[in-house]
């Protein structure tokens, strides 16, 4: 091993997996094609096309509740208003003046290029409010895929914000307003630089003030057939639609107010303006609300305010605009509203309405047309397409999607992609649910792949004992077995990440896991705020679908597959406990109930194991990948807190929260008979971490109480175990969060909220400490350490930080012999700090190194990484 360590190790994402903050407004589907949107404190970054995270954004200090792309996906085609209205005026002065065929193509190329420039502008931005008010605007260079956080905003918002909406008024300059629970509205404009490496102008153009009663959504528009005129609609809890005018570089006064509502407006999107005889004349608007309804509003240009005989260009008033609403005046201009329609269908409160975004082909002479067709999404479980009627103009609902059983509790948003072929929704349960319109003369919308991930934060992670997969327990009260998925048709050859299976969705937040071994099959002990331990055990389906997945690569082969008994597993009807389907049940349930079997009083009758042969989705993961609970085990008196397993999956350790020596026993468990072997007293407070070592000869232990205990662990020939304490010592002046041995010998770490990491070392039947790692930024609370070459004893240890930082230090073991005594030494260097973007934003609460192949060097590795910010990363790390 070269001295120049440090140059030689290479840090690279392999995956994100997290979910989505259950709040409305929090996602956002740009002309970018990127989606964006907030988990907990990170702001998350994935690619519909692949499913996969790209990656998330630090910066915020609370939890993010929207975000907000610059240029949306409605502004995507912007450009193409001027290539057709220059194209018909070239085409005339052709026709009038005899220029040449040669000079029109030549003046149409440059507007097409003006229209390629504005619909794949080189910089995208993204603006992400929080629950403390805070804005930032972030920066996206699509040419390299880089992120930049341009600015904070001066923090005006007292409270969260609630909802964040932006135009581009051309294409470097944006209008956007923000609105927050503290009853506040602001109005900013932001310049941004022509080129590159310029910097952005800010501005805030107004602030509006509307009482108590807080506005929840916003949505902003240019009113039609009066340049420089923007109208702002917001709505909230008074039920009412409040319209505001101003200019664009001026005061916004109120305009009028639109009732109609029954309940909390939800949402609110303006459509770009209609037009007619190639000339902008009305705009709508569209809202939704808690009562179930959705409305649409007209907003029809009538005429100039200047002139005093009140002549005005009225509209033929249609069948749909029957009845006539306030007229506002902006500017020279005034405009007449009308109830367009009523949209009645949802069966739950509608969270989100949302236009399709504009198509770029002409149609009807018409320079660009914005679609008459509306998205909306409810907490009904559904998302609703709605068009008018090509005969009579009534709006009807022409697509449904979702009704998804037991796995949604709702929608809190739905959104078009650019192209209008795919609608996203994202759900109570803070997952993802995408539909692509597959069809070609009729529609034919079908569910695709997306990211997926928890929802709450992820408390503890392990790797399956060959490495297959990477298991994660949540306070989302949910188990997820994440995988690489092996796609023969990939372009680049690589094996993309994906959430396989959900064994276990429990009734109480869990809080620790280990995966055990025995009679050759996948198992773990998950351990959540109650008493009781819980075993469960890989199903066949699960088995068949990992072995698809793997690409036949498997640790269990299909050969022994025979031997697995039960199929899949059922929910009860309480949440808490998973009863097996076994295999040759299945038929004979099925041919004496005639149905599927699985319809009980005590069960959901959807969680029918499956096994899938690509990668499922949302639906399928929450109730046809569940594993049955074999096994309870009882002893403890207050919530789990704390679960390891030796080396050989033969003795499982659990501790819970405590207060007193009494409850901050360890017990210990063997596997199989899942008899308590062992009470091992030593702390007075909550034991938060346990390792056996890799000889399985000492348990290390590490609690609240600021200590550390070693106990000596003995097998006998009967299988009886023999256990002491060995050590115990007050190790750091905070709490210890953290602990790992060293895979070579008996050295291990222990990581404290001090921010301090202390290397000890067990030297006949006593602890030492050999080194302190220089102090770190802050609180210390997950350690990992994997072993890198055996005869010199070097390893990495991964230091995970209640930032979200994480560091990679090498340590490398020397002992030499003082007279009888070996006495030990240890020598340690920073190997790299990970970019911040690509580690947590919120505490790491747990590292782990995938187990290497047993050789004396290893060379390449993977490390996963779990925190409070709902995310699962797992990392490539070269040596």
């Amino acid at each position: 091993m070269s001295n120049n360590f440090s140059s030689e190790v290479e840090v690279n994402r392999v995956f994100i997996g997290a979910g989505c903050n259950r709040i409305v407004n929090n996602v956002s589907w740009g002309a970018s094609g990127f989606v964006s949107f907030g988990s907990q404190n990170a702001i998350v970054i994935f690619c519909p096309e692949t499913a996969q995270i790209l990656t998330t954004l630090p910066g915020h200090k609370a939890s993010v509740n929207c975000t907000q792309w610059l240029p949306s996906n409605k502004f995507a085609f912007k450009g193409t208003l001027f290539c057709f209205f220059n194209y018909k005026f070239v085409l005339s002065m052709n026709s009038l003046l005899g220029i040449s065929f040669l000079l029109v193509v030549a003046y149409l190329m440059v507007y097409f290029n003006l229209v390629r420039n504005v619909k794949h502008l080189e910089h995208h931005y993204l603006l992400s409010g929080d629950a403390d008010g805070v804005i930032i605007l972030w920066e996206l260079s699509l040419s390299d895929g880089k992120w930049k956080n341009v600015l904070q905003l001066p923090q005006s918002h007292k409270k969260g914000v609630t909802c964040i909406t932006g135009i581009m008024v051309s294409e470097t300059d944006a209008i956007f307003a923000s609105t927050s629970s503290d009853g506040s509205v602001y109005i900013w404009e932001v310049v941004f630089p022509s080129t590159p490496g310029g910097d952005c102008k800010l501005s805030c153009l107004d602030s509006l003030f509307v009482g108590s009663k807080a506005m929840v959504a916003l949505s902003l528009a240019e009113l039609p057939g009066n340049a420089g005129h923007l109208v702002l609609a917001m709505g909230g809890l008074d039920n009412k639609v409040h319209l505001y005018c101003g200019e664009r570089t001026g005061k916004f006064v109120r305009a009028c107010e639109l009732k109609g509502h029954t309940d909390w407006i939800r949402s609110l999107d303006f459509s770009l303006p209609v037009c007619t005889s190639e000339e902008a004349t009305s705009v709508l608007l569209v809202s939704s609300s808690q009562d179930k309804v959705i409305r649409i509003w007209k907003m029809a240009l009538r005429g100039s305010s200047a002139n005093s005989q009140g002549t005005y260009r009225k509209e033929k008033i249609s069948l749909a605009s029957y009845i006539e609403g306030p007229v506002f005046v902006a500017g020279p201009s005034s405009y007449q509203i009308s109830v367009e329609s009523l949209l009645i269908g949802h069966e739950d409160w509608v969270y989100s309405v949302q236009w399709e975004p504009p198509s770029a082909a002409p149609s009807d002479g018409i320079a660009y047309q914005q679609p008459l067709s509306i998205l909306s999404a409810s907490m009904d479980k559904t998302m609703m397409i709605w068009q008018p009627e090509k005969t009579t103009g009534i709006w009807m609902n022409v697509v449904t999607v979702g009704e998804l059983s037991h796995s949604a509790l709702g929608f809190y948003g739905g959104h078009w992609s650019p192209d209008a072929h795919s609608i996203l929704a994202h759900g109570y349960g803070g997952s993802f649910h995408l539909w692509k319109n597959v069809g070609v003369d009729v529609d034919n919308w079908q569910p695709q792949k997306v990211p997926s991930g928890h929802f709450a934060a992820v408390t503890d992670i392990a790797w399956a004992r060959s490495g297959e997969y990477v298991l994660s327990v949540s306070h989302d009260q949910t188990t997820r077995v994440f995988a690489p998925w092996h796609n023969v048709a990939s372009p680049t050859g690589v094996d993309s990440w994906h959430e396989i299976a959900r064994p276990q969705v429990h009734g109480h937040d869990i809080n620790c896991v280990t995966i055990i071994q025995a009679k050759g099959n996948h198992r773990f002990v998950s351990g959540a705020d109650e008493k009781v331990a819980r075993v469960f055990e890989a199903p066949l389906s699960f088995l068949k679908t990992l072995n698809h997945a793997t690409s036949q690569n498997s640790s269990f082969p299909e050969d022994l597959q025979v031997d697995v008994q039960i199929l899949g597993a059922n929910m009860s009807a309480l949440g808490l406990s998973q009863k097996p389907i076994y295999v040759n049940a299945t038929r004979e349930t099925q041919d004496r109930t005639g149905n599927d079997g699985f319809d009980t009083l005590e069960s959901i009758p959807d969680a029918v194991p499956v096994m899938f042969t690509e990668p499922p989705i949302e639906d399928q993961l929450a109730w046809n990948t569940l594993w049955p609970e074999t096994h309870k085990l009882y002893g403890h008196g207050n919530e789990l807190f704390s679960l390891c397993c030796d080396q050989k999956g033969k003795l499982v350790a659990s501790s819970c929260k405590a207060q007193s020596t009494a409850v901050a026993e360890i017990w210990l468990w063997e596997v199989g008979s899942w008899k308590a072997v062992g009470r091992l007293q030593s702390h007075s407070l909550t034991v938060t971490q346990m390792e056996f070592s890799h000889d399985d000869n000492l348990l290390l232990s590490v609690s609240r109480d600021r200590q550390f205990s070693v106990f000596s662990i003995q097998r006998t020939d009967s299988g009886k175990i023999n256990y002491h304490l060995l050590a115990r010592q007050e190790a750091h002046k905070r709490i210890i969060w953290a602990c790992s041995w060293n895979p070579f010998g008996h050295e291990f770490a222990t990581g404290s909220r001090d921010k301090t990491v202390k290397i000890w070392a067990v030297e006949n039947e006593s602890v030492k400490q050999i080194l302190t790692l220089p102090p770190f930024n802050s609180s210390v609370t997950a350690l990992s350490w994997v072993g890198l070459d055996c005869q010199t004893n070097q390893g990495l240890l991964a230091v995970g930080m209640e930032s979200g930082l994480i560091e990679l230090w090498h340590l490398s073991i020397k002992r030499t012999n003082n007279g009888s005594i070996t006495v030990p030494s240890v020598a340690a260097s920073l190997v790299v700090k990970l970019d911040p973007f690509m580690c947590h934003v919120s505490p790491v609460n747990r590292l782990a190194w995938k187990t290497p192949e047993k050789s004396e060097n290893c060379k390449s590795m993977q490390l996963a990484s779990c925190g409070a910010d709902h995310c699962v990363r797992v990392f490539d790390v070269t040596v």
